[in-house]
């Protein structure tokens, strides 16, 4: 199973979610995708997940596959870090506490226009969810290009050092080119041959 884990400000009807989601019907793995609206509460989004993870294990003998982007690549890594799951992060927000800091206050999710109030309690969230260092590098693939203007690619690749990194010149933080990269996301989840 694919867990998908969406950024802030995001949803499950983003462009990566929506494709990666009709790549694996196209497929017949439809029932091997797993995306739904994280809560604005990181603790209650992490709570959320690990019911899914749960889940995921009790269905199947093949563990789950995270796949995060931007603020879900931080959850990705909290999570691989204490399951030993597989993750795959996408343009990841590597120190999100900081990153978030200056989005305190009223927001608007891109995808639902639905408002939210995010704050410091929100990041004090992030705070306890830290992974300082990745202690199996060999679970993670980053997948960062370097044109995007919201986060730092060096970070992510200095973070994810030992990892396999793709790290691709331009782009943006959506992650231009996520479509060439749908299959190797599905096989390195364990789903293709």
């Amino acid at each position: 199973m694919i867990i998908y884990l969406h950024g802030f400000r995001s949803s499950p009807t983003s462009i990566k979610s929506t494709a990666l989601k009709q790549r694996m019907a196209e497929l017949g793995l439809q029932d091997s995708f797993w995306c739904e609206e994280l809560p604005v509460s990181p603790k209650a989004a992490i709570a959320l997940i690990e019911a899914q993870i749960r889940r995921a294990w009790a269905a199947s003998p093949l563990p789950p596959t995270l796949v995060g982007s931007s603020l879900g690549g931080y959850y990705a890594t909290w999570l691989s870090e204490h399951h030993g799951l597989k993750a795959v992060v996408v343009n990841p927000a590597v120190v999100a506490p900081l990153s978030l800091e200056a989005w305190v206050g009223p927001q608007t999710n891109l995808y639902t226009g639905e408002t939210f109030l995010f704050t410091h309690e929100h990041i004090a969230e992030l705070q306890a969810l830290e992974v300082p260092v990745i202690t199996d590098p060999e679970r993670f693939w980053l997948l960062v290009e370097t044109g995007d203007a919201l986060l730092d690619y060096r970070e992510a690749v200095r973070k994810y050092a030992g990892a396999k990194q793709t790290v691709l010149e331009g782009g943006d933080h959506g992650f231009s080119r996520w479509n060439d990269y749908i299959d190797e996301v599905i096989a390195f989840a364990g789903l293709l041959p």
